[in-house]
């Protein structure tokens, strides 16, 4: 297999989730289509949104966000009024203030779009 892996993700009401896009992740779709479905490009890789009844609905990590200076970006994101989720699964791998440190030293912070899709948030270890 050689190709592109991308993010879909439901939303319930396709203008808040673009309005909360770009107030708390500062992205602008880079495109959408007739039924108003919104594609967003990071790096070479990217997501859509699209409208669905079952937003929300997923309690797993639905997307992930690879960054290169982890702290710099929880910051970012607390000052635009992101809030981390309180994670704990068990035998002591639970998160301090939203960030979840793995046993390797990686540390992992969840958030929630304003849709309810979960996205994981980890140092990009490469």
């Amino acid at each position: 297999m050689d190709g592109a892996v991308f993010a879909s993700l439901p939303a319930s009401d396709i203008d808040r989730a673009r309005a909360w896009y770009k107030d708390k992740l500062g992205l602008d779709p880079g495109d959408s289509d007739a039924q108003g479905t919104l594609f967003y490009l990071l790096g070479d890789t990217g997501f859509m949104v699209y409208e669905s009844a079952f937003a929300g609905t997923n309690q797993a990590t639905a997307a992930g966000l690879s960054v290169a200076d982890f702290d710099a970006a929880v910051a970012e994101l607390r000052g635009a009024g992101v809030a981390f989720e309180d994670v704990d699964m068990g035998d002591g791998m639970a998160t301090v203030d939203g960030v979840l440190t793995a046993p390797d030293g990686n540390r992992v912070a969840w958030f929630k779009d304003s849709e309810g899709n979960i996205w994981g948030l980890s140092q990009d270890m490469g």
